[in-house]
Order: C-alpha cells, then sequence, then structure tokens
C-alpha cells in the first residue's frame, strides 16, 4: 500500500521601511509528496517483471518520480537513486530489506539505469532536479546520495555538488551487493566488476524475439507458400539465431564488435539452407547458385542486424563504438540483404513463369 505526505515547507517573510515582502524557496514552494513503499515483492510485482520482460505494454512498467520512505527513516538515513522503471525500482528496495531509507527516482520514462544513463535521462539535469523539487535538504541532514555505479556514465558529480550541494557516492554495481556495501560504504573489486553471464543474456531473449515475432510469421507463411517450407524455415532460423542464440553464444563468437559475431553466426546458421538450395538436381545451374546466394547473403545480414540490437544492454559496448559500428557495417547488411533478396526473387519469379 502506498501512502504520501509532504515536504515542510520553507516561506519567510520580511518586513521593511516600505512594505513588508514574503517569499518561499522555488524548490519547495509547492509541498512535495513523499510516497512509502516496502521491500516486499508481491505477485503482481512478479507479473509487471513478466510483461516488462516480454515487451508487453513497454510504456506502462513505471513508478512514480519524487522520493520514497522505505521503513522508518530518519534526518541522518541514507539516500538512494533509481531509475523510474519497475524492474529498477523493485531491484534496489528489495535488496535494501530491513534497512530505514530514502529513495529517490527519477523520471528515466520507465528506461532502467544503464540504459538512461546512456541517454542522458539518468543524469545531471534530471537529478538536481529531483532533489530541489523533493525538497531533500529539508529531509536529511547530510548531503549525500548513493547511486548506482550504472548510472555514473550519465551524471557530473562535480556539477552535481555544484548545484546542489549534494555529494555523490557510487554504490555497488548490483542491487544484491548493497547490504554488504552499507556495512562498510566501499565496494570490493568485485562489486565494481560488471558482469554478463549467461542467465543475464538468456532474460533478454523475449522482448527481442517479441519485436520480431509477428514479421517472422507472415515472411514464414509467404515463402511456404511461394517457395517450400524450408525456405520458411529458413527464415525462424535467421530471426531465432538473431535473438536467442546470438545472446546465449555471444561470449564464444570471435570478433568484438557484435556486428561481425553477428555475421559469423549467420553464415554458420546459412550453410545448411545453401546446400540445399544449391544442390537441387532439377533446376540449372544459375538457379541453385541463385538459391545457395539468398541464404548467404540474406540469413547472415537479418542475424547481423539483430545482434546490433544487444549492443544497448551490455556495458561491454560504448556509445561512440556501437555508432562507429552502425555507420561501418550497417551499409554492409542493407546492400547483402538486397542482393540476396533479388537473387532469391528473381528465382521465385522465374518458378513462377515457368522458366525453370
Amino acid at each position: 500500500m502506498e501512502t504520501k505526505d509532504t515536504a515542510a515547507s520553507a516561506c519567510s517573510c520580511s518586513a521593511s521601511a516600505q512594505a513588508p515582502s514574503c517569499g518561499c524557496d522555488a524548490a519547495v514552494r509547492s509541498p512535495a509528496e513523499i510516497r512509502t513503499t516496502d521491500s516486499t515483492i508481491t505477485p503482481a510485482n512478479r507479473l509487471d517483471h513478466f510483461a516488462a520482460r516480454w515487451g508487453w505494454k513497454r510504456e506502462s512498467h513505471r513508478v512514480v518520480p519524487g522520493l520514497y520512505r522505505l521503513g522508518n527513516p530518519s534526518t541522518e538515513s541514507p539516500v538512494f537513486a533509481s531509475a523510474n522503471y519497475t524492474l529498477s525500482f523493485d531491484a534496489l528496495r528489495s535488496a535494501l530489506a530491513g534497512f530505514d531509507a530514502w529513495i529517490l527516482v527519477l523520471d528515466t520514462k520507465g528506461i532502467n539505469v544503464w540504459c538512461a544513463a546512456g541517454k542522458g535521462t539518468f543524469g545531471t539535469d534530471e537529478l538536481v532536479l529531483r532533489i530541489q523539487s523533493s525538497g531533500l535538504e529539508n529531509i536529511v541532514s547530510h548531503r549525500k546520495i548513493i547511486v548506482p555505479q550504472l548510472g555514473a556514465p550519465g551524471i557530473s558529480w562535480p556539477e552535481v555538488l555544484r548545484r546542489s550541494k549534494f555529494l555523490m557516492e557510487f554504490g555497488p554495481v548490483r542491487a544484491r551487493d548493497l547490504s554488504e556495501y552499507l556495512k562498510t560504504h566501499k565496494a570490493t573489486p568485485a562489486m565494481r566488476r560488471v558482469e554478463f553471464p549467461l542467465w543475464d543474456r538468456l532474460i533478454l531473449i523475449p522482448v527481442e524475439f517479441v519485436h520480431v515475432a509477428f514479421p517472422m510469421v507472415i515472411v514464414a507463411a509467404v515463402l511456404w507458400v511461394l517457395a517450400g517450407p524450408v525456405a520458411a524455415l529458413a527464415v525462424v532460423s535467421a530471426v531465432l539465431a538473431g535473438t536467442a542464440l546470438f545472446p546465449a553464444l555471444l561470449l564464444f563468437i570471435p570478433t568484438q564488435d557484435f556486428s561481425t559475431k553477428g555475421l559469423i553466426l549467420g553464415g554458420v546458421v546459412a550453410i545448411p539452407f545453401a546446400v540445399v538450395f544449391g544442390t537441387n538436381p532439377l533446376l540449372p545451374g544459375w538457379a541453385n547458385a541463385a538459391g545457395a546466394a539468398t541464404a548467404l547473403l540474406v540469413i547472415p545480414a537479418v542475424v547481423a542486424y539483430s545482434a546490433l540490437n544487444f549492443t544497448g544492454a551490455t556495458t561491454f559496448t560504448s556509445r561512440t563504438g556501437v555508432k562507429k559500428e552502425i555507420f561501418r557495417y550497417v551499409p554492409l547488411m542493407a546492400v547483402m540483404a538486397v542482393v540476396g533478396s533479388v537473387a532469391g526473387i528473381t528465382l521465385g519469379v522465374s518458378r513462377l513463369l515457368g522458366v525453370i
């Protein structure tokens, strides 16, 4: 259950020889609501997490930005910054079970801390705005906010200090390490290490697959009618390789760029289809060549393009690195897809016209 109260007002009046005047601190002119939360993850919360993982109503997985009371915090209790994405907020509050704390939720447009830091919504301006609009300086006696380490790229601590007089303390990468971290307020090397293990990669599959599932079914159905079940299977294989097999095998595919990793994986997936399409004894040599070319060009392009979607889900990549990769490889993917599609369409039209 959520309850609300308001922050104290900071208005003052002064008398002068001419006329009395009154004023309010802009940051707390309108008393700010303080919401109450707890550390319990309910079945409804878990259902929300499941829906978010599958991309269901993506814009609805948000909490209201502002200041939250966890437990029974005092003026000396720590303040934590969080994104207003439900999975981020719930991970933080559940990790703080047994602690009394304040949680300052930034308006990240329903995006997690890492992605929001890259996009600028978990940033200096938003953090300063929330500090001021919540009247935080009148609520706590200290001047320190614990910010997730993954939010550091979006925040300039000198600028926050200058504008709000609050110091930044960067907590550990994972919320589950907070209980240990709070004993000394010092992070061990393990707490600072960013990892992307198999489970973290696998849980990304549903949301990526859902985005392309419907187009995949449509294209596969059309190709089944025009070119047979093997062609339909090639479409499904390309999509599953790009959205499911790629994240699972990410660390084992050589090369550094996600695009080249995708091209390699797509090439491997395409080989069986190229053999089937390119060795039909009932077709002339040029038709077999066109069929093999279609598989070897289109499937790797689809897998590589899908692989690029995972660049924003890992700290293995950087914003500048991803931009360079896009400009370097997307044109190549486009050329491969177009040439391969033209070869496939030519082959299909020839069959419909009875040329082969």
